[in-house]
């Protein structure tokens, strides 16, 4: 079917082939040690709290919500319920850049001010972020501001890295329920139902 001369489907076929590479070169660099790294920071804090901005921040939301799922106690950097970060807490920054500006004063007033761990999930190992950061995680994807218009007329800006950082922690979740010992029953328990 042609909808103003152009095959229907082409460019979401496109799409999802570059979204399969994407994954399979998560899953040839991903590095056991940063994924280590990143679940014992997860298992050591007393809270946990999530922040990204723009869409990055909504993987960061749909993270903290399988973390409450999973018993954790975590937090939304930015919701009006969100409670004073401590010491003893860790903060996972989201950014694809590493540069975000927003992300980076707040990572630096929690590391540097209140001493709490910094995680960052980028794919920046040069930015502000990953510098000050004491775990950091890389995952590959095109940086909102590389210009490969291959990519960029069918993935736009950030949205191969913000896909794969969706699929990353989905499948960390998947390695901290068998850590925890835990059933999709078991996360069933803290599903809501006020929706």
């Amino acid at each position: 079917m042609a909808i103003k001369g152009k095959l229907v489907g082409e460019k979401l076929f496109a799409f999802l082939d570059t979204l399969e590479k994407h994954i399979g070169v998560l899953k040839r660099e991903a590095s056991p040690a940063q994924i280590g790294d990143l679940i014992y920071a997860i298992e050591d804090a007393d809270n946990i709290f999530v922040m990204g901005a723009g869409r990055s921040g909504f993987v960061a939301k749909a993270f903290a919500m399988r973390l409450m799922h999973l018993g954790y106690s975590v937090f939304v950097v930015g919701e009006t319920v969100t409670p004073k970060i401590a010491r003893n807490d860790v903060l996972i920054t989201i950014s694809g850049s590493g540069e975000t500006t927003s992300v980076v004063n707040i990572s630096r007033k929690a590391k540097e001010l209140i001493h709490s761990k910094l995680v960052t999930i980028t794919q920046n190992t040069d930015s502000t972020l990953a510098k000050m950061s004491d775990v950091v995680v890389v995952l590959k994807g095109k940086n909102k501001n590389q210009r490969d218009e291959s990519i960029s007329n069918i993935a736009p800006l950030g949205t191969l890295f913000e896909l794969t950082a969706l699929i990353f922690l989905d499948g960390l979740v998947a390695e901290l329920m068998d850590i925890k010992s835990l059933t999709e029953k078991d996360l069933e328990k803290r599903h809501a139902v006020l929706e």
